[in-house]
């Protein structure tokens, strides 16, 4: 808290705050509660649409399905806890993302995440690497819930501040779609679940600082998780959300008992009166300061109709968890804390949340980017032989197969997983419907480096992409915003154009923000990472029957490349693999255009003329017909004719491109729908084979067998986790 907070603190009170208040405010004011430093940046995302039903401020993001259902989701960071803590830093962020979900009425269907470590050569990351994908893993799988998708990057630049973003998904009907918040006088407040014990205390102050040597200290702000408790948990709030009980429900997350109770005596223009004698508590002597501030796991905190306790009781009796009535809604909009006979906090309770201080700041242009302005591609890029170029992206880390991350994961559990990890998106059908979802997550934290608003535009593009070549209609996003510390000016800059380009983005695609996480101040040593927002998209496909994916389906069928590719190389993996860093400016975006790519691609799957459709991203054309070889076990002879270097058009990163796979007797069918929705089609040749064969103008420049780039794509990650094996 600085000096210019703690007097504004006092004005509130009227006087000096005890140790309890200070501790609540701090907690309640820092950034990862108030969003203080990005609130005014935060604005500037479009939030409302026709299906949107609930949007920022609540646990989660709803969004109307038809047929009176609802489809909820979100994402969160844990980065600092992860870097103390991988293990259980990993785990608590699934638990609470679940539990954020579920507090909203909907039952958890899926799970998806978004990661990011430092190179691989270093012991350190693949410690924190492996460590915490055991700990996501542990906590998805003993909830039951399937995690069917994500991202993983390595780069130098997370070495000592890893990123573990996490989402859920969930299902409900429009009835019971539930909010934190407390409302009528006199209705009790109830605390479900765990005992408080002094773990997490400090977690949402410790999340808005610098990293440094000392934050090894800081373990005893990360929580130990309790997957089975959080299962029961989950159980006996739904079905208190379908027996109709609840005024109010939320999540004792970031802040703890603090958080949850002021903000939903603030929603409901209430005050609150706390007991802190009767908060269940697993360590003696705990302190008011101590129950307030510890993010212990796997809590909730209900406001029922007074005289309805019996019926709540019951219920949580059913499934064995403990509860206690702490409190009681009020009138006054004050924020009374007592224990053991005495008052130990007294605060309007606006002041936590309404009135939080507002910074706004100004950024300012770094130099790189300026340096960068007049940077062109190296020439030597444009000498590589695209073979060899291809061999070794299939085993960069950063385009390898992710199989050695989630097949540690639980992904078919609940049997609603249509499409699995490793397509453009998850997809999962909704029982009693011929719908499904799809779901994915994305950033480019390279491209956002180098052009921040081109590259937030990008990372909301890609997403969408991502759905639709799953055959699904983007529906909106959740969004994870990774960045250093907004103090410095070059930092808040690229916040400020990030969310810019977001924005952009999701007016002209139509995809609405309804939640998401801000996670700054990721920074050790005074060393930012790299700008990373991080988007999660979900879509909705009308029929099973189109749902798509990535790999080649028929022998025989035409390769269609949609879109145009531009000597685009700035941020590329191919730039990154030969030059060794990135510079110069990203690929750039069209919005408009990407959207008639987005209507097309969806219009020709609902007409059944697609077998398979992948969008091209990082590594270009090149890998985008290698990974969809892979995924179908098949081939493909390419036939190209080109004014560019080989290398230059297989690997540009050129957005707005997808790659489809048709039925030859659809082939023209298809280009003339192109033609008439202004969309370049061009035929690039067929599948069918054991290889995969690019030709240019006659030669041959790529010829490698399926099996021997699985082998290679398959076999990178676990090779760079277990560097001393002779396998």
């Amino acid at each position: 808290m600085t000096t210019e907070e703690f007097e504004q603190v006092q004005q509130h009170l009227g006087r000096l705050p005890n140790w309890t208040e200070l501790g609540i405010y701090s907690v309640m004011w820092s950034e990862h509660c108030s969003y203080k430093n990005s609130k005014p940046l935060l604005r500037r995302f479009p939030v409302s649409g026709s299906k949107v039903l609930q949007g920022p401020g609540e646990g989660a993001g709803a969004i109307d399905i038809g047929e009176g259902q609802a489809v909820v989701f979100k994402i969160e960071s844990h980065n600092h806890p992860t870097a103390v803590e991988p293990f259980q830093g990993a785990a608590t962020g699934v638990g609470g993302i679940i539990r954020d979900v579920f507090s909203m009425g909907a039952r958890p269907v899926a799970l998806l995440n978004s990661l990011r470590f430092g190179s691989l050569d270093s012991d350190r990351a693949r410690y924190l690497f492996g460590r915490a994908v055991a700990g996501i893993a542990h906590y998805g799988n003993r909830m039951g819930v399937p995690t069917v998708g994500g991202e993983v990057e390595f780069d130098e630049g997370y070495d000592d501040n890893p990123l573990v973003n996490a989402m859920c998904v969930g299902i409900l009907p429009h009835k019971d779609l539930q909010k934190g918040i407390a409302t009528g006088t006199g209705n009790p407040v109830i605390y479900v679940g765990a005992s408080t014990g002094r773990d997490g205390i400090h977690g949402a102050t410790f999340a808005s600082e610098e990293l440094s040597e000392d934050s090894g200290d800081k373990r005893p702000s990360v929580q130990a998780g309790d997957p089975f408790m959080e299962k029961l948990l989950l159980e006996a709030c739904l079905e208190l959300v379908e027996k109709e009980v609840l005024l109010g429900i939320q999540d004792m997350g970031a802040a703890g008992l603090t958080c949850s109770s002021a903000e939903m005596a603030a929603k409901g223009d209430a005050g609150m009166e706390l007991n802190l004698d009767h908060v269940p508590q697993r360590e003696a002597g705990m302190t008011p300061y101590e129950m307030m501030l510890s993010e212990s796991q796997e809590r909730m905190l209900l406001v029922v109709e007074k005289g309805r306790e019996g019926e709540v009781q019951e219920v949580l009796d059913k499934w064995g968890l403990q509860s206690a009535v702490v409190g009681r809604v009020t009138d006054d909009q004050r924020y009374r804390i007592r224990f053991q006979g005495e008052i130990v906090a007294d605060i309007p309770v606006k002041t936590l949340v309404d009135d939080a201080p507002v910074l706004t700041r100004t950024g300012s242009v770094p130099q790189y980017y300026k340096d960068f302005a007049e940077k062109t591609f190296e020439p030597e890029l444009a000498e590589v032989n695209p073979e060899d170029a291809l061999q070794k992206m299939l085993a960069s880390p950063n385009i390898a197969s992710k199989r050695w991350v989630y097949q540690q994961y639980d992904h078919m559990v609940g049997t609603s997983t249509a499409v699995r990890p490793g397509s453009d998106a998850a997809v999962i059908v909704l029982d009693g419907t011929d719908k499904a979802l799809a779901m994915c997550t994305d950033g480019n934290s390279r491209y956002v480096y180098l052009d921040p608003r081109h590259g937030g535009a990008i990372a909301v593009a890609e997403a969408a992409r991502n759905v639709v070549c799953s055959g699904a209609q983007p529906l909106a996003i959740t969004d994870c915003l990774n960045f250093g510390s907004p103090e410095k000016p070059e930092v808040y800059w690229q916040l400020e154009e990030a969310i810019n380009g977001m924005s952009e983005a999701c007016r002209t695609l139509e995809t609405p923000v309804v939640g998401g996480n801000v996670s700054l101040y990721n920074e050790t040593g005074g060393q930012p990472i790299a700008p990373t927002p991080v988007v999660g998209m979900v879509g909705l496909i009308d029929s099973r029957d189109h749902i798509t994916t990535q790999g080649f389906k028929k022998e025989g069928d035409t390769l269609l490349l949609l879109g145009e590719t531009q000597l685009e190389l700035g941020g590329s993996e191919l730039q990154h693999q030969v030059i060794g860093k990135i510079s110069g400016r990203p690929p750039s975006v069209n919005l408009e255009t990407e959207k008639l790519l987005h209507d097309l691609v969806l219009e020709a799957i609902r007409k059944g003329w697609v077998s398979s459709a992948h969008d091209l991203s990082s590594g270009g054309l090149a890998v985008a017909l290698a990974e969809s070889a892979i995924s179908g076990s098949m081939g493909a002879e390419v036939q190209l004719e080109l004014s560019l270097a080989p290398s230059l058009f297989l690997f540009s990163e050129s957005q707005s491109r997808i790659l489809l796979s048709v039925a030859s007797h659809e082939a023209e069918n298809m280009q003339e729908l192109a033609r008439l929705r202004n969309v370049p089609c061009t035929k690039i040749g067929k599948t069918g084979g054991d290889r995969l064969q690019v030709k240019i103008g006659g030669t041959s420049v790529i010829r490698l067998a399926v099996e021997e780039m699985r082998t290679i794509w398959e076999g990178a990650i676990p090779c760079a986790m277990n560097p001393t094996s002779t396998n």
